[in-house]
């Protein structure tokens, strides 16, 4: 179960602007806005803490599944 890896990708216009990647712990932007976007989201700990929350909500919850 520590295996599983939660990512929550942002788009605009087919480009990755930003994603939550639950190894990481933190959002990490992939283009200037993205960044910034990234730095807002990870100075707002219910930001950060409902993505943790999303991980095992969703992952752990259908890992029976597949």
């Amino acid at each position: 179960l520590k295996d599983i890896q939660y990512i929550f990708s942002m788009y605009y216009n087919k480009l990755e602007t930003a994603r939550f990647d639950s190894n990481l712990g933190k959002y990490v932007g992939y283009t200037e806005y993205g960044v910034k976007q990234a730095n807002y989201w990870n100075s707002n700990p219910s930001e950060i803490s409902v993505r943790r929350a999303q991980r095992e909500a969703y992952c752990l919850h259908n890992i029976g599944i597949d």
